[in-house]
């Protein structure tokens, strides 16, 4: 866009200066109700990038919605001195309700992508964004958290072939910043495919608040648009850290079933051979099973499950 032309989104207009919120539509409830998906835009008056913050695409992954959340209460969109920020903090509007991953016809939005008009729900979704939103867009961050008894480390996801989407991910500043294969009919494969970088935000648990990935969350959106020059140079908080790149990572699985303690959680160094864990039987019968790191590297996730079945994922261990 030059700087006078209008960012148009279904029938709303954001010309330079102006910012707004609109209702994607979406569907609806068996009762009639009609669903719509809110997306806030925020255009500066000078020009520079479009950028995508979006979160709730799991609709039970409440870190991602709360920190894109956050960063609109706290007005700091708001405060752009160039270029566009299109916020979504909610976009599986139905999954929130029901506290579930998925839709109520049980499929999950990232893995409908680019998705279809007249497809399943998951498929609508998708489709909406695909045809909405990601046309416009110079690069975005979709956010999530681990699923139900999994704990993620603060990190960043990024196509392993991607430059651009590389040194975003270094601006983004992360703890913990992973090359990894974007899931087929993902957002960040579809988007890929589209020749637009997208990232993925991993942190904490579903359903349940995590205040450092949380922060590290907001202070991440705030860094990449200084980077890109969008936030005053004064707005950038210091990274936490040095920025671990994981270039390939394997998931250790319970060797048997029990009761499930980890000795380290995620975000910490071990070496191969250590004990991370231990398993233990509830009759009090078996002897404890200590669990072995399988080889070196930082945790980047682990199970909080207190209760595993044989062969059930442990620790995710990054190298």
């Amino acid at each position: 866009m030059d700087d006078n032309t209008p960012l148009r989104i279904n029938d709303a207009e954001f010309f330079p200066g102006m910012s707004g919120t609109l209702q994607l539509p979406v569907g609806a409830l068996p009762s009639g109700t009609k669903i719509n998906v809110n997306a806030k835009v925020f255009r500066a008056e000078e020009p520079g990038p479009t950028v995508l913050f979006l979160a709730g695409i799991h609709g039970d992954e409440i870190n991602g919605i709360e920190i894109v959340r956050r960063c609109i209460a706290e007005n700091v969109f708001d405060r752009l001195i160039a270029g566009t920020v299109i916020a979504i903090p909610l976009l599986n509007v139905y999954g929130f309700i029901n506290f579930s991953r998925d839709v109520p016809d049980g499929k999950d939005v990232n893995r409908a992508f680019p998705g279809s008009a007249g497809g399943s729900l998951a498929s609508r979704i998708a489709q909406t964004l695909t045809k909405s939103v990601i046309p416009y867009l110079d690069f975005g961050i979709d956010f999530h958290t681990g699923g139900r008894g999994t704990y993620n480390y603060p990190q960043l996801r990024y196509t392993p072939d991607d430059k651009e989407a590389y040194e975003i991910g270094k601006a983004f500043g992360p703890p913990l910043l992973i090359a990894s294969k974007p899931p087929v009919r993902s957002l960040r494969r579809s988007a890929y495919a589209a020749e637009v970088p997208i990232l993925t935000y991993e942190g904490g648990e579903n359903q349940r608040y995590d205040g450092l990935s949380i922060q590290l969350g907001t202070e991440g959106i705030k860094r990449l648009l200084v980077h890109h020059g969008m936030l005053p140079q004064s707005e950038a908080p210091r990274p936490a850290g040095p920025i671990r790149q994981v270039e390939r990572s394997k998931w250790q699985r319970a060797g048997r079933a029990g009761l499930f303690r980890w000795y380290k959680p995620s975000g910490h160094y071990v070496n191969k051979g250590e004990p991370i864990g231990v398993i233990c039987d509830p009759r009090g019968i078996l002897t404890d099973k200590r669990v072995k790191a399988i080889r070196s590297g930082y945790i980047i996730g682990h199970a909080n499950s207190a209760v595993v079945s044989q062969g059930d994922a442990l620790f995710h261990i990054g190298e």
